[in-house]
């Protein structure tokens, strides 16, 4: 299946989103569970003085650095970039609410009062907490990142506290009535799956109206045993008998949810990947899967596949937060009626914008981007 890259493409799918653009301000996101705060840091190569340094570029040097230290001992030298709010949730909820979404968050930000990194993010967003957020180390380089988190207080995400300190009612009415609900970052929330457990046995009874869109990201589950990811993915399907379900995995997690459903999980190329997810589509019935490496996103309907390239960035300014901006997108256009590939444009857009950026994008900013394709 041919990859979309067009200018003809780019150009039309920004006339299709310009054009449902008013409609962005009437909608509601109910987005949890999880917070952090990210600090960002560059792993120095070579000092030249007290400010100035080279950054080991890649994972595979930084890598090879470690291994050459076996038996022996090394010094790694971090530089802290930036610290921000971080988490799949904050960060996912905050591009929501940039591109003008009326957004309320859940999540583990700070309790009793906010952690001051989630200021600003609670002046887009009607933002709630029940718990202190978690610790994430971001070592960035040229090729991709290391997350070290410290995850202690995550368990403090659980059905109990979110009925206690947010209200069992708050969140029925939040649930009932978003137009999307987002559930991300299931593998550092131990009770997660207890939590989707009570809601679906508790809450979804009682639903009433039009269909409306849930979406799910499993953020890297490898470290989880295959019961619980299996488990998960079946608790995901029953949220199928309410909602269209979107279920979002980046290629690392494509390959990790292949091997716990016993299907190839080898490396593939774009046509072999489309067809990968056809696969796990089939075991997981659901109304979207997602699935987004690097340089090119698709989306299957459970019959076909649409695959996008994206706007590759050699020299990306921040690369923590890319997957979840590039949820966001694809999210706002599927919350807009849009098809599958002109949703997949918004992904990588998105994604694209922020990488280059390091801020959220305004959907303008998405316009403007896919009229004026960077090549680089």
């Amino acid at each position: 299946m041919p990859i979309l890259r067009s200018t003809e493409f780019h150009l039309e799918a920004a006339a299709r989103l310009e054009a449902v653009s008013s409609r962005v301000p009437e909608l509601s996101a109910f987005v949890g569970l999880d917070g952090f705060v990210d600090e960002i840091l560059h792993v120095v190569d070579k000092r030249h003085d007290a400010d100035r340094f080279d950054r080991v570029p890649t994972i595979a040097a930084y890598g090879q650095r470690l291994v050459a230290a076996a038996g022996r001992s090394t010094n790694v030298e971090l530089v802290r970039a930036m610290t921000k709010l971080g988490g799949n949730g904050p960060i996912m909820a905050n591009a929501l609410a940039s591109f003008g979404l009326r957004v309320s968050y859940l999540g583990a930000l700070g309790f009793p009062a906010l952690h001051p990194v989630f200021d600003e993010f609670s002046r887009r967003a009607e933002v709630a907490s029940i718990c202190d957020p978690g610790l994430t180390d971001a070592l960035e380089f040229d090729d991709g990142k290391i997350l070290v988190g410290k995850h202690y207080t995550l368990k403090d995400v659980n059905w109990a506290n979110i009925c206690t300190r947010y209200g069992k009612d708050r969140f029925a009415l939040k649930f009932a009535s978003a137009d999307l609900v987002g559930f991300v970052n299931w593998t550092m929330l131990p009770f997660m799956s207890d939590i989707w457990a009570s809601i679906q046995c508790e809450l979804m009874p009682g639903l009433l109206g039009e269909r409306r869109k849930l979406f799910v990201d499993l953020a890297d589950p490898e470290k989880r045993l295959p019961s619980d990811i299996e488990r998960a993915l079946d608790l995901i399907a029953r949220f199928q008998s309410r909602f269209d379900v979107i279920l979002g995995l980046n290629e690392k997690e494509a390959y990790e949810i292949a091997r716990v459903l016993g299907l190839d999980a080898s490396p593939r190329d774009p046509e072999g990947l489309a067809a990968l997810s056809l696969d796990i589509h089939s075991r997981v019935p659901v109304s979207t899967l997602v699935v987004h490496p690097v340089a090119y996103a698709l989306a299957s309907d459970g019959r076909s596949v649409d695959v996008v390239e994206g706007p590759v960035c050699k020299k990306p300014r921040i690369t923590t937060g890319a997957g979840d901006h590039f949820n966001s997108g694809f999210c706002l256009g599927k919350l807009l009626g849009l098809s599958n590939a002109d949703a997949v444009l918004c992904g990588v857009s998105t994604s694209g914008h922020y990488v280059r950026t390091a801020k959220s994008p305004t959907v303008p900013d998405l316009v403007a981007l896919m009229r004026n394709w960077p090549r680089e």
